[in-house]
């Protein structure tokens, strides 16, 4: 990558013209594949042998659970250019993922827990996988409350970036929680050795739902980072007119007021 490059990628005002271009084409392919999932999932995938109708769930906890993760993934990364690089606009990506991301996880949570009811016969267990992930969800809900306690951006950045960083050894016990301890949940099905065990005629169908919940959450984060940029133009144009007030503001010397005669000092 070019120095000029680099310089572009991190300017806010480039980040701000190419975005505004990008999002309402993003948006509608979004929507676009998004209609193409769910006419799949509610009226052309057929129900499974064993599951039944409720393997429909499993259309919307699969890409939440993969959201879910990813974006923590985005983060990390995002922490380190902070941490390592400075970029200007790491910190604004790394804070414009934390919700989106606690968002899919909870309810990937919640899809899971409406599918263990039928098939497990109740709502929670403490599976290792359910439990890594509602770790996450905390660890989600404790990096936004710790950017909402400190009010110094900087420290703030810096902060975040450094429990994210703690926070990323969750990610490999998710993936792999259900080959290194004896779980409930199932193992891989789609990313394994020898190919996916699910039948094409509900693989593809996911494969859809999975690629525009990746297109969404795309959109809805260069969303929040736009947003975010402006909360941050408007907090220091805040700032600015503040200092020039007080600037302004004619400087008035107290005067000691009259001591009566005889007043002890």
């Amino acid at each position: 990558m070019t120095p000029s490059l680099w310089t572009r990628l991190s300017n806010p005002s480039h980040f701000m013209r190419w975005s505004g271009a990008l999002v309402p084409w993003l948006t509608i392919l979004s929507l676009g594949v998004l209609a193409v999932g769910l006419y799949q999932t509610f009226f052309v995938v057929p129900p499974d042998y064993q599951q039944g109708e409720t393997v429909r769930i499993m259309y919307i906890h699969v890409p939440a659970a993969w959201l879910g993760v990813f974006f923590y993934g985005a983060m990390s990364l995002s922490a380190i250019g902070t941490l390592v690089w400075r970029h200007p606009l790491a910190d604004v990506a790394q804070r414009a993922a934390a919700p989106i991301g606690a968002a899919f996880t909870l309810i990937c949570l919640v899809t899971g827990s409406l599918w263990g009811k039928p098939m497990w016969g109740t709502y929670w267990v403490w599976d290792a996988r359910l439990t890594s992930m509602l770790i996450l969800l905390l660890i989600y809900c404790g990096i936004i409350a710790l950017w909402r306690t400190l009010e110094d951006p900087n420290r703030a950045a810096r902060a975040v970036a450094i429990l994210t960083l703690v926070g990323a050894v969750n990610l490999p016990i998710i993936k792999f929680s259900v080959n290194w301890w004896s779980t409930l949940h199932q193992p891989a099905s789609i990313l394994r050795m020898g190919g996916s065990t699910i039948d094409p005629s509900m693989l593809y169908p996911l494969l859809v739902m999975i690629g525009a919940a990746t297109l969404g959450g795309a959109t809805l984060h260069l969303y929040a980072m736009r947003t975010e940029i402006m909360r941050r133009r408007v907090r220091t144009l805040t700032i600015r007119e503040a200092e020039r007030l007080d600037r302004a503001q004619p400087r008035i010397t107290p005067t000691p007021a009259a001591m009566p005669v005889g007043q002890p000092v």
